[in-house]
């Protein structure tokens, strides 16, 4: 068992409790969302147009500081949570959640634009939801994010069901991750038309080694410490966006230069360390096309630098557009990728003999209300 599950919260600020009775105002919104998907690959012929999610939304306020947010998701071949908590706003600057809330991390809330991500969120490092608690300072410029994960969303890593990149349990890599510090810290500065969020962070935890996994008695039992940080960058200026990000990760395992990630009900591996890369830019275009106000077109790039015997780089490039027409909220993406995962790669950062280039075109519209 690590030792992180017994280490206390000590940046929870603490609170008195009022006893007097008092009238209380609050607001519930219940949503949700519907999608349609159809895909193009250059390395298959079976193109075509599916459901792709239905999902439902619930958020609660109220003026005494109290909130709630959760959101669950049903796939095709899957149902999973995306995230659950209870709030407090102590005042102005000072919040907390407690649930499964997002690990504050790098770009936030995403490190690219399309509907694809970038390649941090297939390594973990990108809209990323575990359970803990998330400790947030925001005032004027500052933001300050403190949080203590105690395991991934379901708190078991044999679980491949999740929209979560998350550390999974195989024979091979027998682990799940079992405490997680993070610090996240975020200033904003404003120069003339320029807004710049200039950023740090950083990540350590553990993965404890589950024995009842394993067939190969080779494999050390010794639990394994992870580690990461990064620093990023966004500029705004009118309507173009330009994010650039640098991250360093490594999972200190003894017997392979791999380890185990899984999500959308399948285990993949990934180089154990590697330095990663993002560079995005976009531009947000008002129009009046019948029911279309508005599209967002990017280039988002990012690419897993690793190296080591059975190791590769991996590279992925998005180009498309967003386009807002009401209620309706749809992507046009052509994403081209190297040795990359759900790209006809085997996996991210590693080298099994499939490291060539391939593309696929995706279009993705949804309904959300």
């Amino acid at each position: 068992m690590s030792f992180w599950h017994k280490l206390p919260f000590l940046f929870i600020p603490l609170v008195g409790f009022q006893t007097q009775a008092v009238e209380v105002s609050d607001e519930l919104d219940i949503g949700g969302a519907v999608r349609v998907n159809y895909g193009w690959k250059d390395y298959d012929d079976n193109a075509k147009l599916e459901f792709e999610l239905f999902r439902a939304d619930v958020n609660y306020q109220a003026d005494n500081g109290l909130f709630a947010s959760a959101q669950y998701r049903w796939y095709q071949d899957m149902d999973v949570i995306h995230h659950a908590y209870m709030g407090y706003k102590f005042d102005e600057s000072n919040s907390v959640q407690v649930g499964v809330t997002q690990v504050p991390f790098g770009l936030s809330p995403y490190a690219s634009h399309s509907f694809w991500f970038g390649a941090t969120y297939y390594i973990g490092f990108e809209d990323d939801y575990d359970a803990g608690i998330h400790y947030q300072y925001q005032r004027d410029n500052l933001t300050v994010d403190l949080a203590y994960f105690v395991n991934d969303e379901y708190g078991n890593g044999s679980r491949y069901d999740r929209y979560s990149f998350d550390v999974a349990t195989t024979e091979d890599s027998p682990y799940k991750e079992a405490g997680q510090l993070n610090a996240r810290v975020e200033y904003k500065v404003e120069a003339g038309n320029f807004n710049h969020l200039i950023g740090g962070s950083i990540q350590y935890g553990n993965l404890d080694y589950v024995a009842d996994v394993v067939s190969d008695v080779t494999i050390p039992t010794d639990d394994v410490s992870a580690m990461a940080a990064a620093a990023h960058w966004q500029a705004d200026w009118q309507t173009w966006q330009l994010q650039l990000q640098y991250i360093h990760y490594d999972y200190d395992v003894k017997h392979s230069n791999r380890i185990a990630l899984s999500a959308f009900s399948y285990p993949f591996e990934i180089a154990a360390k590697a330095d990663v890369v993002t560079a995005n830019i976009s531009k947000s275009f008002d129009v009046d096309w019948g029911p279309v106000t508005n599209l967002n077109c990017y280039n988002d790039y990012s690419t897993v630098l690793a190296s080591g015997n059975g190791l590769a780089d991996s590279a992925q490039n998005v180009t498309g557009c967003a386009i807002t027409a009401g209620k309706f909220y749809s992507y046009v993406d052509w994403i081209a990728g190297n040795n990359m995962y759900f790209i006809n790669g085997d996996g991210v950062g590693i080298d099994n003999g499939n490291t060539q280039w391939h593309s696929r075109l995706n279009i993705n519209i949804g309904l959300y209300f």
